[in-house]
Parts: structure tokens; C-alpha cells; sequence
């Protein structure tokens, strides 16, 4: 048996060829592409960090475990090692609880837990920590059950669109959901179509698939911020910008949080 840090011994390989430019990094574009994610977490993390000192110092933790999962995914798709598959898939995991804990509204928690959310934090870290040890025993499942996970956020998301009558979130949700779409798409699409993508010789769609989501972690945390003030601080004031500058067609979406409405 292999080592878990030995090159390819991980059984997930994806759809670009290995060792095409480099005999150090086996999948040079799937590799590169995590470059988004180092980029957009400091920066986020910067933009959002007058919201973060109002709300929760914890969102930090988001932060830098979107920033680390770019840096694990890099070793993974280098390496195709077990050890770095198991990190890569462990941190999105870990981010993804820590998102449904902070930001989950009270009126989706389960019954049992009476809106309780230092209960239901309680409840989130046991899943995770069982799932966390699960991941080990059928590794070759985890992509899928993440994206499963992912699919519950599109369904809250939904949920909300609904409810609102705020023309900023339904425009940040629509837009989300069309990047988000595209994004699955690529992943979907290079695991089960890999024979066709290569018989064009055009395999990088889960390069693509890292780009496309890393554009989708910024407007999924301010849209939670948005629906998360109307449950938590409904007497704030949330207003979204958009980096470089709020004029732009696309750019990343962060929120400004103003002072306590008064009334005389």
C-alpha cells in the first residue's frame, strides 16, 4: 500500500492529463487554478471585517479555512496524494459547518432544539466531527457528499428568495445561482463526461469548476449576512457594496453595517 503522501495515491483522479508540463505538479491547470481562493479570502476578509467586529469575530474562522482549502486543494491536485485529498475535502467540510452554524436562520433549526443555537452549534460540531472520521472509511464518496451539502444551501437560498422583497438579495441570490450552476456543471461534467472533454482535447473543466466557485464563496457569505440581519439585527442597517467599485457590472459583493434606527 502506498503512502498517504506518496504522488497519486489518492483513488480521485481527475479528468487533466497528469504531469502535462511539470513532473512535480500532476495537474498543472487544477493545480493553479486554487489561486482564486488566496486571492478572494484575505480580501474578503478585509472588506468585511467592519461587518465581522459588529456581528462575529467566528466569521474569521470562514475566512481563513476558504483560504486554507485553496492552499490543500493546490497540494491535492499536485500530488494526487490520499493526505491531501483527505485535507482538501476535511476544510471544506469544516467551512461549510462553521457557515450553516453561524448563519443558519433559527427558523430552519431542527424542532427538537427550540431555536436554541448554542444547542444547534452543539448538534453541527458532532455531525461534523462523525463525518470527518466517515470521510476516512469511503474517501472516493466525499466530493459527492459535498456537493449534496451544497445542494441543502441552494434550497435555503431558494427559501428566502421567496420570502423577500429586497432587491439587492434577490439580485445577489440570482446571481449566485447562475455562477453556482455553471460551477456544478464543470464538476459534473469533467467527473462524468472525462472521455468526451479528452476526445476534444479541452479537459480543464474542473479547473474551471475552482474559479467559478471561489466567485461563488463571496456572494454565499453576503447573502447569508443579508438574510441573517433580518432574523438577528433587524433594527440595523445592511447596505451591499460591491469591490472595486459599486458601478461595476461584476465585482465582489461585501456589506457595509450602519447604526441603530432610531425612532423619536
Amino acid at each position: 500500500m502506498p503512502s498517504i503522501f506518496a504522488y497519486q495515491s489518492s483513488e480521485v483522479d481527475w479528468c487533466e492529463p497528469n504531469f502535462q508540463y511539470s513532473q512535480l505538479v500532476a495537474e498543472f491547470y487544477n493545480t493553479f487554478s486554487n489561486v482564486t481562493f488566496l486571492i478572494f479570502g484575505p480580501l474578503m476578509t478585509f472588506l468585511m471585517r467592519p461587518y465581522i467586529q459588529k456581528r462575529s469575530r467566528y466569521i474569521y474562522v470562514l475566512f481563513i479555512l476558504f483560504t486554507i482549502t485553496g492552499l490543500f486543494s493546490m497540494y491535492f491536485h499536485m500530488t494526487l496524494s490520499f493526505l491531501g485529498q483527505m485535507l482538501d475535502e476535511i476544510t471544506i467540510l469544516w467551512l461549510l459547518a462553521s457557515g450553516y452554524s453561524l448563519w443558519l436562520p433559527r427558523c430552519y433549526f431542527p424542532a427538537f432544539l427550540g431555536q436554541n443555537r448554542s444547542r444547534y452549534i452543539s448538534l453541527i460540531v458532532i455531525i461534523t466531527l462523525v463525518s470527518t472520521f466517515l470521510s476516512f472509511l469511503r474517501p472516493t464518496i466525499n466530493a459527492y457528499a459535498l456537493n449534496i451539502i451544497g445542494l441543502h444551501i441552494v434550497y435555503i437560498v431558494v427559501q428566502e428568495y421567496k420570502k423577500t422583497n429586497n432587491k439587492e438579495l434577490r439580485h445577489l441570490i440570482e446571481v449566485s445561482t447562475v455562477i453556482w450552476a455553471l460551477a456544478f456543471t464543470s464538476w459534473i461534467s469533467d467527473r462524468l463526461l472525462c472521455s468526451f472533454w479528452q476526445w476534444i482535447n479541452f479537459s480543464y473543466l474542473h479547473s474551471i469548476w475552482h474559479v467559478l466557485i471561489s466567485f461563488t464563496f463571496p456572494y454565499g457569505i453576503v447573502i447569508l449576512a443579508v438574510v441573517d440581519s433580518t432574523y438577528e439585527m433587524p433594527n440595523k442597517t445592511i447596505k451591499v457594496r460591491y469591490w472595486p467599485r459599486d458601478t461595476w457590472p461584476m465585482g465582489l459583493p461585501y456589506v457595509e453595517i450602519g447604526d441603530d434606527h432610531k425612532s423619536c
